[in-house]
């Protein structure tokens, strides 16, 4: 600031030294205040060029490149916010879209399973029509050509027709008197003059007899084989008019001999009575174990039990070989028997489950060797007319 302001002083007294050139008497000594001038602006400028040359350069090229690079982060940052929006409005889209997709597939779905769900409606009704039409046709084929009976009894059946030909042991339709309807036995027609009507059979322990009331009313089992006939089936036998039947038991031990028991008459009561036993003189080898040796093991006159239906006369408990029993169908493998405060027979048991319950095998305990109650492979229960109806 100095420096301009001497200098702006030399460049005001210049042009008045030089006027008053010609004025001036002394003019050698005007011309050296001249000079003198003259020199004092030369250095004036000197000084003033050197104390520029002090001054701090400028970077020409920063300076041109702080322009382009706050214009670039400018254009750099505008592009990162337009890639943002894009990228959130695309965003954007592909979610409405793709809801709009899963939302066109469950109505998709929706109608295939409508349409799936009338279809399925239409087949149902179609497979009730035909099974309407097939039971319709199977009643009008029974009513047009009924199914003949062989007989009333397989006694009936060796009566009729053993003076034609021999009859062997098998299948046979009978029809008791007083039934609607006919029904399939196992007749042995070779043992001890045949005409016996098998309603059980226990040989290999393969069919299960652990069954409830409504099994043991209708009968389950193989007829050839393992069987129980059903104590409907069995009643409508027994209780025909003016016959008696006798109950024959065939007893096979494990080292296959052989015994009976015979009862020379044989019937049960009616279902609402829960087909109640009655049994008449005992005979064989094998003992009377339906009776037992007291009153408190005879089981003649006891209803039929099941785990389901208890008419044991368990009740509420009742102590059998040292213990308390509260059913004697669940302690004998859920069996179906005439049980009396369990008592010493059981047909219906398994010689194949002796080792899962107490008492599961076939019980008839009156059949002893050495003190000891015979284990029991098979057992057959057969009956047989005594005599036939008197003629009315």
């Amino acid at each position: 600031m100095f420096e301009f302001l001497l200098y702006s002083l030399l460049l005001a007294v210049l042009p008045i030294f030089q006027s008053s050139q010609s004025n001036s008497v002394d003019t050698d000594k005007s011309n050296t205040t001249l000079s003198l001038l003259e020199i004092l602006r030369d250095e004036f400028h000197s000084a003033d060029v050197k104390e520029q040359s002090k001054l701090p350069s400028r970077d020409i090229s920063l300076e041109k490149c702080m322009m382009p690079c706050e214009m670039t982060a400018k254009l750099m940052k505008e592009e990162k916010h337009s890639l943002c929006r894009n990228l959130q409005h695309s965003l954007v889209s592909y979610t409405r879209s793709t809801r709009k997709l899963i939302r066109d597939m469950m109505d998709e779905h929706q109608r295939s399973l409508e349409f799936l769900s009338n279809q399925v409606r239409e087949l149902m009704n179609k497979v009730q029509s035909l099974s309407v039409e097939a039971l319709r046709s199977n009643a009008e084929m029974f009513t047009l050509k009924p199914v003949p009976s062989h007989g009333r009894d397989c006694s009936d059946i060796k009566e009729t027709m053993d003076a034609v030909a021999k009859i062997p042991s098998g299948i046979y339709i009978i029809q008791p008197e007083d039934t609607d309807y006919a029904f399939e036995v196992f007749c042995e027609m070779d043992y001890m003059g045949g005409g016996w009507t098998v309603i059980q059979r226990r040989t290999d322990g393969l069919t299960d007899f652990k069954r409830t009331w409504t099994d043991y009313s209708d009968g389950f089992g193989h007829l050839p084989g393992e069987h129980w006939l059903g104590l409907r089936k069995v009643f409508s036998i027994v209780n025909q008019k003016n016959t008696h039947f006798q109950l024959h038991i065939a007893l096979v031990a494990q080292d296959d001999t052989t015994s009976y028991a015979s009862y020379d008459d044989f019937r049960i009561d009616d279902e609402t009575k829960f087909f109640a036993i009655h049994l008449g003189r005992y005979a064989g080898s094998a003992g009377d174990a339906f009776r037992g040796y007291s009153q408190e093991q005879n089981q003649d006159t006891a209803p039929f039990s099941t785990s389901d239906i208890d008419n044991d006369g368990c009740s509420p408990l009742c102590t059998f070989e040292g213990q308390a029993v509260e059913s004697c169908s669940v302690r004998q493998n859920n069996t179906g028997w005439w049980f009396n405060q369990c008592g010493l027979s059981n047909l219906n048991g398994s010689p194949l489950d002796s080792d899962l319950c107490t008492q599961p095998h076939i019980r008839w305990d009156t059949w002893t060797q050495n003190g000891v109650a015979v284990k029991i492979k098979a057992v057959t229960m057969k009956i047989k007319r005594v005599y036939s109806p008197v003629p009315s």
